[in-house]
């Protein structure tokens, strides 16, 4: 299938030759091909970029969040929410710390099992490439794919050569951030050989407000505050964060993966807090200045005085203040939309497990063929989740082919 339109004669170009072709020089194609060449195949990284790792180095601010302690497959999202099991049952967070060990990276450990690299995302990035380095793994960048085709194995064209290969492994991530070079190479090559695609959207993503809530809460940008971020059974507790454009920070980022356009999400804004508790306890002299007051004990003080204006009771009887209370922690909002792949930190979707192997990657319709990492239906929570899936997933398949 041409992927590309190309003014290149395929057959008269210089050709290579290996045992595994990786599309992909991120996470997951780094890990399959290290864990491959440990093997004894011959193994070729193919990649478009300029260098390898593009989107290990701007992650975690920089730091790179590179797995989490409490990984389990809960905390992923997938039309099969066991499949991912077998995969992080077999190469673990520790295996992964075991690694970073070894290259003496120093790292710490952030809230809810999160672990960073102290100094930089380089170290990560590095340490891959020295693995590589180590067992003889070729990765050449400044590549672009504008064919596949599957006889006698595979074969995958590039302007200037044709490398062939009984295996191919297709890591390219999902859609989001594209500045950095996101495509859906992934979801054309499974398209080329009949996998089904689950649909994609944007995921780990910033919420947009609608014009009326714009009008109300976007002069708070900046503000931060712990709530409990809900949509359906689903619930987050980590701080929301009031920006421009709508809501940001780790409870919405999270919640923004299970939330639907035109839908709603519920926050509460005052987590374990009953802020009306003085004012009912009261026998008289309730105003709509204690009210403010009360709200100032427990929010961030410029929401406080929003909400008082917003939401004052319709009378200062028990009954209202209680629908008040109620109000601040069931708090509906619907979102205008998302702020899109370019903000996503994931792409939820991809091609369905349905079409995969569990326990290798490999697709169930054509021998030899692999996807793995942020192209496949597995989609894991804020904090190191989908890096562990990549370095997981990775080695599913660099152990089987």
């Amino acid at each position: 299938m041409l992927l590309h339109p190309s003014s290149h004669n395929p057959s008269a170009l210089h050709e290579e030759t290996c045992d595994l072709l990786v599309l992909g020089a991120g996470a997951a194609g780094l890990m399959a091909a290290i864990m491959a060449s440990q093997r004894g195949r011959r193994v070729l990284v193919l990649d478009h970029a300029d260098r390898s790792g593009k989107k290990i180095l701007i992650s975690g601010g920089g730091r790179c969040n590179f797995t989490n302690l409490n990984c389990t497959a809960e905390h992923f999202l997938s039309a099969n929410p066991h499949f991912a099991r077998s995969a992080l049952a077999r190469y673990t967070p520790h295996d992964f710390i075991a690694l970073v060990e070894k290259h003496r990276i120093p790292y710490h450990e952030k809230t809810l099992g999160q672990l960073f690299c102290d100094r930089s995302a380089r170290d990560i990035v590095a340490m891959l490439e020295a693995e590589c380095h180590a067992v003889g793994v070729r990765i050449l960048l400044h590549q672009h794919i504008t064919e596949v085709r599957h006889s006698e194995g595979f074969v995958v064209h590039t302007p200037n050569t044709n490398y062939r290969a009984k295996t191919l492994v297709v890591a390219t991530g999902g859609l989001s951030i594209p500045k950095m070079g996101a495509t859906d190479l992934a979801y054309r090559i499974a398209a080329q050989f009949g996998l089904v695609i689950e649909p994609c959207r944007p995921a780990l993503v910033p919420l947009t407000w609608q014009t009326q809530d714009s009008a109300h809460y976007a002069d708070l940008t900046g503000l931060s505050t712990e709530v409990i971020a809900s949509q359906g059974r689903t619930r987050f507790r980590e701080k929301l964060l009031f920006t421009h454009r709508g809501l940001s920070g780790p409870a919405i980022l999270q919640i923004s993966s299970y939330w639907q356009p035109g839908g709603s999400i519920t926050i509460d804004l005052a987590p374990d807090q009953d802020c009306t508790a003085p004012l009912r306890a009261q026998a008289g002299g309730r105003d709509a200045a204690k009210f403010r007051a009360a709200l100032r004990d427990v929010l961030p003080h410029r929401l406080a005085d929003r909400w008082a204006v917003l939401h004052s009771p319709s009378a200062w009887t028990n009954a209202a203040l209680l629908e008040t209370e109620d109000r601040l922690h069931q708090w509906q909002v619907i979102p205008a939309g998302s702020e899109g792949y370019a903000k996503a930190e994931v792409t939820a979707g991809g091609i369905s497990t349905a079409e995969l192997s569990a326990q290798t990657m490999e697709s169930r319709r054509v021998s030899g063929l692999y996807f793995i990492g942020e192209a496949v239906d597995v989609t894991g929570h804020l904090g190191g989740y989908n890096f562990q899936w990549a370095w997981a997933s990775g080695a599913a398949a660099g152990r089987a082919v």
